[in-house]
């Protein structure tokens, strides 16, 4: 007989929130969770006016990335986030406040012809900000949909010039275990690191983000400036960047490092392979009582599959 014995850094099934709790808990809270709201919108106003690139949103929208579906309203993406370096919970935005983005540095390094370190403000004013509606899809089978505003990938990977030799992007956030307590952890391999192949990294829809919703990224969702790729689970995405590398080997993710059969390096959306522990065919909307079927590359097939041509043996999802 196969027994299976947790690590632990994983959560045992029976401590996961059930749905209809989840939901019946919304419901009931309906009141508070407005008040919740008028106190999350008092607080991002505050944050952006202490922006200093407040000036740049809204940005444009640009009309080649639309929704088939609604955007999620703010008041449900804003309070349901991962975000590890302040908990394993949802709820870490009081958390999040804790979060300093200014001042910040981003540095450019590796395979690239002149390293540098820029200011976050230097680098966003740099960039051609717009903003892009994209589909959001979570690894634990939740979703929303979100008016992300930032400049494409691409724009950042052509600034930093890389070599040759360099086949792919790294990317870390920060490490600051005062201002970040969930990094006391040592169960975790801190700092954060994700990364793509330099193919991926200049499709079109890999894109970084400095806003949402018309303001400067709110902590909670990575500020101030993260990576969306939206074809692939959102653990990809990684918030709070302070470091980019090119590299010629293929690096190795966080969540990758501590399960692999479960988090791999690709991580695109496929509705046909299980995680390991639930199933990937549908998704709950986050702020409706949906679950709808998912969709192969998160509905962003045309557009990507062609860079996993040759990779057909490697299950998508690792």
């Amino acid at each position: 007989m196969h027994i299976r014995r947790n690590r632990a850094w994983e959560m045992p099934e029976h401590l996961a929130t059930p749905e209809s709790v989840f939901l019946d808990r919304r419901r009931l809270l309906g009141g508070a969770a407005g008040l919740a709201a008028a106190s999350l919108v008092g607080t991002e106003r505050a944050l952006a006016a202490s922006d200093p690139t407040a000036d740049l949103y809204p940005a444009k929208r640009n009309e080649a990335y639309t929704l088939d579906r609604p955007l999620t309203p703010e008041k449900f993406s804003a309070d349901y986030n991962n975000f590890y370096e302040y908990g394993t919970s949802k709820s870490v935005l009081p958390a999040a406040n804790a979060l300093k983005t200014r001042p910040w540095t981003v540095a450019i390094d590796g395979l690239v012809e002149k390293p540098m370190t820029l200011g976050i403000d230097d680098l966003i004013r740099k960039m051609p900000l717009e903003e892009r509606l994209y589909r959001h899809r979570c690894v634990e089978a939740w979703s929303m949909s979100v008016p992300w505003t930032g400049f494409p990938l691409a724009k950042l990977v052509a600034l930093a010039k890389p070599t040759a030799g360099a086949k792919y992007i790294q990317m870390q956030t920060f490490l600051d275990r005062a201002m970040a307590p969930g990094q006391k952890s040592f169960l975790y391999p801190w700092p954060y690191t994700e990364g793509l192949t330099l193919e991926e990294a200049a499709n079109d829809l890999a894109f970084v983000a400095t806003g949402v919703y018309g303001k400067p990224l709110a902590n909670q969702f990575g500020a101030p400036i993260r990576l969306v790729v939206p074809w692939k689970y959102g653990f990809k995405s990684v918030k709070s960047i302070t470091k980019i590398s090119f590299v010629a080997e293929r690096p190795k993710t966080f969540w990758e490092g501590l399960q692999a059969a479960e988090y791999g390096f690709w991580a695109n959306v496929n509705p046909a392979v299980s995680h390991p522990r639930w199933s990937q065919a549908t998704e709950r909307v986050l702020g409706t009582d949906q679950r709808v079927p998912t969709l192969i590359y998160n509905g962003y097939g045309e557009q990507v599959a062609g860079l996993y041509k040759g990779l057909e043996k490697e299950r998508l999802f690792v």
